[in-house]
């Protein structure tokens, strides 16, 4: 077979690049034309590919506003102050960071550096990221399989609800997925030739995704290191120092910023968000590492659930990733490509250790694997939104698999395996789009029939015509991405907001439990009306179609389960879908009114609010300070100047002490302390109660509106 067949390598393919030794195309022809052995129409097609990506994800960027504000938050202050943008604080007076290192937030700062504080400045960085990892997923799946391979490979993740939800949004997710895939890419390129640059290379690419999302980098290092020691095409004493080397440069490339960060005098730098001890390491292995997976994060507002059970973060088990909380996100071609994984495997069995299509299939199937496990059964803090990370994953298992079948699709294991792919991907399609039986009722029929009758053409396919075989080819991709295409194209259409957001349309991913039985957990009560799990365990649940705060709490203004929530609150998702946390989800829902911000979303700054703190706030470090870090985004977003998040995100950090604050307040570089924020309006750790208690006795009260602040330059 040559190498301008369509579909993938023969069984036997050597381990050298293909293509290496052929000449390249000269700049720019080469850019339209790609590498001399592809089909002429196969670079054309990736642009286009990338092309319609872009288009989509900067469609209507700006509708989601500042996202997450407390991203949002930090870029705003990193892009005024360079101390703000390397520790990664929330205020350009580094009262404290984010509880992430600040790698992500670094495209952001400089792009809103050039451009300015607005939206799509912040969200544009985020969206070139999307559009590189369906690159990057479509240059690793081609090197080894065809274009075509490739292509669905690419569209997979582009047309993936939550990457097209989380490649449009400034959480750290984003960068993580495409260092990921990086990683993932550069592993193979090592296998192919057992050169050392590549899995330094890869190393570096995981060193920076750490500076990115902390240990979450690390889920896929296990199978990456396996597949390396074992394919690679050198002699095994090689292999071990190539890793060592490895280790050393991801250790180097991550580790260089932590080690600044534990060197410098804590007196002179932010306190670390979402620490108790002010220590990056302890963020890093408790409340962003072992905390996760155990449910015990200091500091947090709650564990989850373990051995199958029901927590705050939903149920953990081998199915989480199928249920009503999780499925419509990523789950969509996840039975596809676990049977195009083991057919890989079981198709490539005979090859020789070396193979890089069988490490291919190890490296990709063996990081969505882990990944899955690892999101199926942390029982910490965990959104629907992590499973952004599995997107290039399946997508490059997925076209991967179907390359190997089609090239092989004349045995008749082959396609046969080929239809029962085919048949999962719609059967399981058919599922999703009937939990939200008022979208598009249309659609899931045309999924089920239109896959099961292309499934039944691609058994056959080994003895059809070819314009017969590409047909029934064609039908069972078009059956196969017609759910995710659908729920995709609904999250391009709505922008979203606060901490907790979710892909597709209202109704798409809801708390309670497998394929969204309705009622709350035991001893709770009933849950909304499209399968809200309404109270934590012991709970009292309550009927709500306005969308509740946490699980059992009586509407919006978020109080913890059990208490009663903020009369001034918005209102939950649209169509009474109630979403479970206050300030998640789409544009305009779960608002706060009133001026004080809840633990997931900020508040509704007043014109005259806005006024009152930009008055004379240049003669103060902070120009107010708040309780918890959403409320304190807002007002900072609003203003541009910097407000103090007291007790960092949840309000629970020791951070400032009382004795610091009076201190502050004393050289006069905090304006005005802003009531409420923090869990249901109010401090949460004893430090952040302490500091409320002795504002609200010792300084003027000054209300604006519904919001009320305290002029702590005037004594009551």
């Amino acid at each position: 077979m040559t190498s301008t067949t369509v579909w993938g390598p023969p069984p036997a393919a050597p381990p050298q690049t293909p293509g290496a030794d052929q000449p390249r195309q000269p700049f720019p022809r080469g850019l339209w034309r790609g590498r001399p052995e592809d089909p002429r129409w196969a670079r054309p097609a990736l642009l286009g590919l990338l092309a319609v990506t872009l288009l989509l994800y900067l469609y209507d960027l700006s509708a989601s506003g500042y996202a997450n504000s407390f991203y949002s938050a930090a870029v705003q202050a990193g892009s005024t102050s360079w101390k703000a943008f390397f520790f990664g604080s929330l205020d350009a007076g580094n009262a404290i960071t984010v509880d992430k290192p600040p790698a992500s937030l670094w495209p952001m700062e400089l792009s809103v550096r050039i451009f300015g504080l607005r939206s799509w400045a912040i969200l544009a960085p985020e969206v070139l990221m999307g559009v590189a990892s369906v690159a990057v997923v479509y240059a690793a799946v081609r090197r080894r399989f065809s274009p075509v391979a490739g292509l669905i490979a690419g569209a997979v993740l582009a047309l993936t609800p939550v990457a097209a939800l989380m490649f449009r949004f400034n959480n750290p997710d984003a960068m993580l997925a495409l260092l990921m895939s990086v990683a993932c890419y550069l592993v193979v390129r090592a296998v192919e030739d057992g050169r050392t640059k590549w899995l330094v290379w890869a190393g570096v690419a995981i060193g920076f995704a750490f500076l990115a999302k902390t240990l979450q980098a690390f889920l896929i290092l296990p199978p990456l290191a396996v597949v390396y020691a074992v394919c690679a095409p050198v002699p095994l004493r090689k292999r071990c120092g190539q890793l060592a080397v490895a280790t050393l440069a991801l250790v180097v490339s991550g580790g260089w910023w932590v080690a600044v960060v534990e060197l410098w005098p804590a007196s002179s730098r932010p306190y670390i968000g979402g620490s108790q001890n002010n220590s990056f390491l302890e963020l890093t292995f408790g409340y962003n590492g072992l905390g996760r997976l155990n449910g015990e994060e200091t500091g947090s507002v709650g564990g989850g659930g373990g051995g199958g059970g029901t927590g705050m973060w939903g149920e953990t088990g081998w199915d989480r990733m199928f249920d009503s909380e999780v499925g419509g996100q990523i789950s969509w071609l996840l039975p596809a490509a676990l049977i195009l994984l083991a057919a890989g495997l079981v198709g490539t069995r005979g090859l020789r250790r070396t193979s890089v299509t069988r490490a291919s299939f190890l490296v990709w199937g063996g990081s969505l694997l882990t990944t899955t496990v690892v999101f199926s059964y942390m029982a910490g803090i965990f959104h629907q939104y992590y499973t952004v990370a599995l997107a290039p994953y399946l997508a490059a298992v997925v076209g991967m698999g179907a390359g190997l079948l089609w090239e092989r699709r004349r045995e008749l294991w082959a396609s046969i395996t080929l239809a029962a792919s085919v048949v999962a991907a719609a059967a399981w399609g058919y599922v999703l789009l009937n939990r939200t039986p008022d979208y598009l009722p249309w659609l899931k029929w045309l999924v089920l029939v239109g896959g099961l009758t292309a499934a039944l053409g691609l058994v056959f396919v080994g003895r059809l015509t070819r314009q017969l075989a590409l047909g029934a080819a064609a039908a069972g991709l078009v059956a196969a991405l017609a759910g995710p295409t659908a729920y995709t194209l609904s999250t391009l259409q709505e922008g979203h907001t606060g901490s907790i957001v979710t892909a597709g349309p209202a109704g798409a991913s809801v708390m309670g439990g497998r394929g969204g039985r309705p009622g709350g957990g035991p001893g709770g009560g009933g849950g909304t009306r499209d399968g809200f799990g309404g109270a934590m365990p012991g709970q009292p649940g309550r009927q709500n179609q306005q969308g509740n705060g946490f699980p059992g709490a009586g509407g919006f203004g978020g109080g913890m389960p059990g208490q009663n929530g903020q009369q001034n609150g918005g209102q939950g998702q649209r169509n009474g879908n109630g979403f479970g946390f206050p300030g998640g989800g789409r544009m305009g829902e779960g608002g706060m009114g009133g001026g004080a911000g809840g633990l997931l979303n900020g508040a509704s700054v007043s014109s005259e609010a806005k006024k009152l703190l930009e008055q004379d706030a240049g003669k103060y470090t902070w120009a107010a300070a708040s309780v918890g870090s959403q409320n304190a985004a807002s007002y900072q977003l609003a203003t541009s100047e910097p407000v103090m998040a007291i007790g960092g995100f949840n309000g629970t950090d020791p951070s400032p002490t009382l004795a610091r604050f009076k201190k502050y307040v004393e050289e006069g570089k905090i304006h005005y302390f802003i009531a409420g924020g923090g869990m249901g309006g109010g401090g949460n750790s004893g430090t952040a109660s302490g500091i409320s208690s002795w504002v609200q006795s010792t300084f003027k009260k000054v209300t604006v509106g519904s919001a009320t602040f305290y002029d702590l330059t005037r004594k009551a």
